[in-house]
């Protein structure tokens, strides 16, 4: 049988989340529901009618402050705000559902470890094993400042926060509490056993943790890990950590080439590069027929906001504003480093299939990018996605939707089944928690390579 492509709802626990200035479409549902927990319940069921694997939750800190060094922009068009917490959507949304996972955005570089380690503990308890961490280091000035810090901790560094607080989540949810600990010994007046309870006494470099972890152990015990970076030193990272792994390009080669690249970095790790899955983004316009859905991509750019989307790209670092007075047949350089979002930079310079002008880079802003957005007929879709699919490597996509829910609507109607057809996606979920969907050659647990389970053996080899 062929690979079948994973598929997950790209959502945001916000008023709008890529779909710049799409509060404005007469379709446009969130903005005005997404405070309403019903609205979410509604979700939930449709991604399981439509066979989705999980619904990822992206999450910021801040506001979008760099375009024109100023909020405004981003507030006015509602740019990821106003901004809920994700995590406390899941339990309602795994209440309706039984097979749909949901991927949640915590940033490791302000929230200690501890209590983020419970947090998903208890999320892994109540899904039933349907929980992953989308791990960040967080790329928004303002967020930054919204922990008290004058200045954003530079990008290098935030990865190496990063690493010594998985490897705390790690003992917290591997090492501290031995299978079985949980008792319940009514003769013996003992619920808990506790010589199988242990301390961490972590001490580093960035953390200084006692332990133990206040939660038993989940069904997967450590989230499946989910991470996104295409710098050096997030490449480095996600070799190490990461389970899924979003590599963003704007062709099917890049793709690979990250693709590649970072199997290396974990076979040198010790761990098994061919269990690694990879993901892209993918937004799709679909319709009945060609014509229909032409209409809708022209209906979807009058309402564009082309300034929401220079301030999203903000968070590379680069105010696109200090371009719009330079002459645009200049080629399109960076004058110095930021410590923003590397791979936000990249997609305009390294990552961009030929060197850019000036006014080729502000155009891009301008309107929707018909180059990075499936529109047509299922069939039309479908042959996209496919050869999106087997030309990239990926093992499947993260999907954005600009007008919501309208457009996850006609994606389920019209292309899921499109896609079944030929046989490139399930018609029916495994069972078993996440880990086990996307791995099923293996358990709930992390496997044996994975650097976090030689916590678990420290506790196996004391027994």
């Amino acid at each position: 049988m062929s690979k079948e492509i994973i598929l997950n709802a790209f959502e945001m626990n916000s008023s709008m989340h890529n779909s710049h200035g799409f509060w404005k479409h007469p379709e446009s549902k969130r903005h005005r529901r997404y405070k309403d927990l019903d609205y979410w319940i509604d979700l939930a069921k449709k991604l399981e009618k439509g066979k989705f694997d999980a619904v990822f939750f992206a999450d910021v800190l801040g506001i979008y402050d760099v375009y024109r060094k100023s909020k405004e922009p981003s507030i006015r068009d509602g740019l990821q705000v106003p901004l809920n917490d994700p995590a406390l959507l899941v339990s309602a949304m795994a209440s309706v559902t039984e097979h749909l996972s949901f991927a949640v955005t915590v940033s490791t570089t302000y929230e200690p470890p501890f209590g983020n380690a419970r947090r998903f503990s208890t999320l892994d308890h109540l899904t039933k094993g349907r929980i992953a961490w989308n791990v960040v280091t967080s790329y928004l000035p303002n967020a930054a400042r919204n922990f008290g810090l004058q200045n954003m901790i530079k990008h290098d560094e935030r990865y190496s926060i990063a690493d010594e607080y998985l490897d705390v989540s790690y003992k917290l949810w591997e090492q501290s509490w031995e299978d079985g600990a949980v008792v319940e010994d009514i003769e013996n007046e003992k619920l808990v056993d506790p010589e199988k309870v242990h301390e961490i006494n972590h001490e580093g470099h960035y953390f200084s943790v006692e332990g133990p972890h206040l939660s038993e152990p989940s069904l997967q015990r450590t989230p499946v890990i989910y991470q996104a970076g295409t710098s050096e030193r997030g490449r480095e990272f996600a070799s190490r950590h990461a389970e899924c792994i979003f590599v963003g390009g704007p062709t099917p080669e890049r793709i690979r080439y990250y693709i590649d690249d970072i199997r290396k970095r974990a076979e040198s790790h010790g761990r098994n590069p061919e269990k690694i899955k990879f993901f892209s983004f993918l937004s799709v316009i679909v319709a009945e027929t060609t014509e229909e859905a032409e209409k809708k991509f022209e209906e979807y750019n009058k309402v564009w906001s082309a300034d929401a989307a220079k301030a999203q790209y903000g968070a590379s670092g680069y105010d696109i504003a200090e371009y719009e007075e330079l002459d645009p047949d200049l080629p399109f350089e960076y004058t110095k480093k930021t410590e923003g979002g590397h791979y936000k930079a990249a997609a305009l310079t390294k990552d961009a299939p030929k060197k850019l002008t000036v006014g080729e880079v502000l155009n891009r802003f301008e309107s929707l990018d018909r180059n990075s957005i499936i529109v047509g007929n299922p069939s039309e879709v479908a042959d996209a996605i496919q050869f999106q699919f087997e030309e990239s490597g990926v093992d499947g996509f993260n999907l954005n939707h600009l007008v919501t829910p309208g457009d996850l609507e006609s994606f389920i109607d019209l292309v899921i089944p499109e896609l079944q057809k030929r046989g490139l996606y399930k018609t029916e979920y495994k069972n078993g928690t996440l880990r086990e969907k996307l791995f099923p050659e293996g358990k709930s647990t992390l496997p044996e390579d994975h650097p976090g389970s030689k916590y678990r053996r420290v506790i196996e080899k004391q027994q």
